[in-house]
Parts: C-alpha cells; structure tokens; sequence
C-alpha cells in the first residue's frame, strides 16, 4: 500500500498538474484551503478547547489583512518564481469585493493564497513549511516546545 502523498493521489485518481496552467484566482483557490488547514492544525496542536475559541484565533490568521502582513514579512526570503506566482495572484481580476478589508489587502491576500497554491501543486511542501514557519515566528504565533 502507497503512504503519503502518493496514496492520496492513487486513492482519488489524481492526475499530475502544472500549477503554471492554472489561473492565479484557481491557484489562490488551493492555496486558501491549504493555508487554512496548516493554520487550523497549528491551532487545534495548542491544545483541546472550546470550538468557537479555535475558530477565531483561526479567522484572525487567515483573514485578508493578516495574510498581507504574512506576504509582507516574507517578501525577501521569496524566490523570482515564487514572487512571480504571488504577482499574479496579486493583478488578477477578481469579481468580488471584500466585506471587510481595504482592497489592498485582499489583493495582497489573493498573491499570497496563489503562492501557497503555487507550492502546494509543484509539491514544495518543505519551502512552504520553511516560509510559513518563518512567517508565523516573526507574527508571534509559534510557541516553543
């Protein structure tokens, strides 16, 4: 029996794909999820408590304004590839406004949702755990063991 990823892909019938043939907001589409759920597992790893309490130390992470923050403390670590993947999911023409942050920062967000999409398809799991590491430290949200 295959472990890992591999299983996962063989178990839904997954086909390889290029994260270059996708659209940026297809991209931060992915990203959003995959962002949301290291976010969610390093929540739900603090500790068991109150659901409502995990949703909202989440929702304040993985909000328009701090994911723009996060972009922001990591912009100098990132490679031409990887800004170029954020800057495409930065221009891209969305059609929806946001509720509740500057269309500035869901822009930024949408780049930095397509570079999590962006890693998550060409399989770099370990420079997203390393850029996300580094982001969440520099935000005060990781705590030593």
């Amino acid at each position: 029996m295959e472990t890992g990823l591999n299983a996962f892909k063989e178990a839904l019938h997954l086909k390889h794909v290029e994260a270059g043939e996708y659209s940026p907001l297809a991209l931060a589409y992915i990203g959003d999820a995959v962002y949301e759920l290291a976010i969610r597992t390093l929540v739900m790893n603090r500790g068991n408590m109150q659901v409502n309490k995990m949703h909202k130390k989440t929702a304040n992470l993985v909000k328009a304004d701090a994911q723009a923050h996060f972009y922001l403390l990591l912009e100098e670590e990132l490679t031409d590839a990887e800004k170029a993947a954020y800057r495409r999911g930065r221009n891209a023409k969305s059609f929806t406004m946001p509720k509740h942050a500057t269309m500035k920062d869901y822009r930024m967000a949408t780049g930095f949702e397509a570079l999590m999409g962006y890693l998550y398809l060409t399989e770099q799991f370990d420079r997203m755990a390393e850029l996300l590491g580094k982001g969440l430290e520099q935000m005060g949200e990781l705590i030593s063991l």
